[in-house]
């Protein structure tokens, strides 16, 4: 299963062992969910104006956000793909470090733990998840924290 992840900004230091981390996120939940044979998903790390941008042109919110994904079952062409259109192809992830920065300060763990999360729950919106209700919302987050448990990575 490939996962790709670009850092496409320089604002928020990013070392391998936090690419690493997001690689096996993304490979423990998609080990646990996915229907798809051989997955490839698309990770891009940037900061928050584009973010910012792209939360605006997809979702008329003019602020940045922590994490939008795009599965490509949704795809409407418009989309920015990141890799290739195979019929493999899950999805990309687009997290903004410098708001992933922000969380974890607030919330009192890792940026580490946090990237994490961030990652955990853009790939189960990939696998169609969502949080529209409280029941799909607590669902969620069941699976999310279940794969941040099988990974150890704690709050």
């Amino acid at each position: 299963m490939p996962v790709y992840v670009n850092n496409l900004q320089e604002k928020v230091k990013v070392d391998n062992r936090l690419l690493d981390t997001l690689t096996l996120v993304v490979q423990t939940a998609l080990g646990t969910d996915c229907s798809k044979e051989d997955p490839e998903v698309s990770i891009a790390l940037v900061d928050d104006e584009y973010i910012r941008e792209l939360n605006f042109k997809f979702r008329k919110m003019d602020r940045p956000t922590d994490v939008l994904s795009f599965p490509m079952a949704e795809s409407t062409g418009e989309e920015p793909p990141l890799q290739g259109d195979e019929d493999n192809v899950l999805g990309d992830i687009i997290i903004s470090m410098e708001t992933a920065v922000r969380q974890a300060e607030e919330y009192g763990h890792s940026l580490t733990r946090e990237m994490a999360y961030l990652t955990s729950h853009g790939i189960f919106h990939l696998m169609g998840y969502d949080h529209d209700s409280e029941d799909s919302r607590q669902l969620m987050r069941q699976k999310e924290e279940q794969v941040l448990l099988a990974l150890n990575i704690a709050r």
